[in-house]
């Protein structure tokens, strides 16, 4: 790992290349067959989520290609996400877009990443702020639901493996 950044991308490459490994762990161990199970009726369903964590890196290459993104577009969302049925599709999927994220974030300048990126809802800006700092906390977003990931495996006896220090199931330091 690099010590010293010389780009805004550089911190922001080195920690998904940190984060990367840590989740593809997470990814191998959701077990099949349990797609729609929620720990709550409020919840998000254990296959919807471990899509998310998989191809949450996706969403770098859009930040940085795109101006903005519209969560409510006039005539709705035209977009859909096959469920994933196994570990190893997760994990593909993952990789995949962990690569994409990577090539976006070794062309991009400093310059570009200045700019502002909007998220809005309904054509409405909830969020404005430049390009680095959307990416930023797109990392410390894939943690979170990556920790909810964690969570649901427990729930399910599954395996739960080291993301930062050792688990019941895992004492390596991840």
């Amino acid at each position: 790992m690099k010590t010293t950044a010389t780009r805004l991308a550089d911190p922001i490459l080195e920690q998904l290349d940190l984060e990367e490994p840590r989740t593809r762990r997470v990814l191998e161990q959701v077990p099949e067959g349990r797609n729609d199970w929620k720990p709550h009726e409020k919840s998000m369903p254990l296959g919807r989520l471990a899509l998310l964590v998989a191809t949450m890196p996706s969403w770098i290459p859009m930040v940085i290609a795109k101006d903005d993104l519209d969560l409510n577009p006039p005539g709705g969302s035209n977009f859909r996400q096959a469920p994933l049925g196994t570990a190893a599709e997760l994990v593909a999927a993952h990789e995949k877009a962990v690569a994409d994220a990577r090539e976006a974030l070794r062309k991009v300048t400093d310059e570009h990443l200045m700019k502002p990126w909007k998220l809005l809802v309904s054509g409405r800006a909830v969020s404005e702020e430049p390009r680095y700092m959307v990416l930023r906390d797109t990392l410390m977003h894939w943690a979170h639901h990556r920790g909810q990931l964690t969570v649901y495996l427990r729930l399910n006896d599954a395996k739960v493996p080291s993301v930062y220090g050792p688990t019941a199931d895992d004492p390596t330091f991840g």
